[in-house]
């Protein structure tokens, strides 16, 4: 079933790993889709990848002029949009006590004040009845070592779902969070790590789930799908975690 008949998808961040999965299947289930990022050769990439048609868009979300612009160009060629998926962020690990004001700045300029420019300059171009999708994590509420500042802004994400959904409720625009554990993506081979680094890392990580193992981004696909679908349209303001268990263990 294709659940997104001609309806207009945004998905930021959606040149890889989960927001180019969840890009991919969107299409598959009829969206016209637009995707942002930062680097237009991985734009390139995405776009022939998930084909009908689609758009990419160089935009930094920590930019808010550029947002506003990615949001007209993308009604310019499609019209208004049905779907919007804030996925676009950035994870950066450092303890309390060597964390600097420099990473600090970055990480909340992305993942807090990107996601909450991401949806107000979204607003003229929403369609009314809109699904809206904030990325967060499951360890906003776990409290882990190490990623205090991170974990901090996916928390903020949630806070801003409810309270959206509460504002746009007269829009009858949906707001959701989509919040996943650990996922294999591209993003752990940018660090430089040898395959043997690597593979340790995933077979350390998969064991802070109860499943055993990572999600692969197309699992996590689905759930956005569902969020971005009629099928969820009795849900705001809510989370669907997709961990494998990882709050629980």
């Amino acid at each position: 079933m294709r659940k997104l008949e001609n309806k207009v998808a945004v998905v930021t961040g959606g040149n890889s790993g989960i927001g180019l999965a969840t890009a991919i299947l969107f299409a598959q289930s009829g969206a016209k889709v637009a995707i942002t990022g930062r680097d237009q050769k991985t734009l390139e990439l995405a776009v022939k990848e998930i084909g009908n048609d689609a758009l990419g868009i160089i935009s930094d979300v920590s930019d808010i002029k550029n947002i506003e612009a990615s949001y007209k160009e993308v009604s310019d060629k499609f019209g208004k949009i049905d779907v919007l998926v804030v996925n676009a962020g950035v994870y950066i690990a450092g303890t309390l006590v060597d964390f600097t004001e420099e990473q600090f700045d970055q990480t909340t300029n992305i993942n807090f004040k990107g996601v909450f420019f991401s949806v107000q300059k979204a607003l003229p171009f929403l369609n009314d009845g809109a699904s809206v999708i904030l990325t967060s994590s499951s360890v906003s509420d776990m409290g882990v070592a190490g990623v205090s500042v991170y974990s901090a802004t996916k928390a903020a994400v949630y806070s801003l779902a409810k309270a959206f959904s509460s504002e746009l409720s007269d829009r009858n625009i949906r707001v959701n969070i989509l919040s996943p554990g650990p996922v294999e993506t591209p993003i752990m081979k940018r660090g430089g790590a040898t395959e043997e680094e690597l593979e340790a890392i995933r077979t350390f990580v998969s064991g802070t789930t109860l499943i055993g193992r990572l999600a692969e981004p197309q699992e996590i696909a689905e759930g956005f799908l569902y969020l971005a679908s009629d099928a969820s349209k009795y849900m705001l303001g809510g989370e669907l975690l997709l961990d494998g268990g990882m709050r629980i263990k």
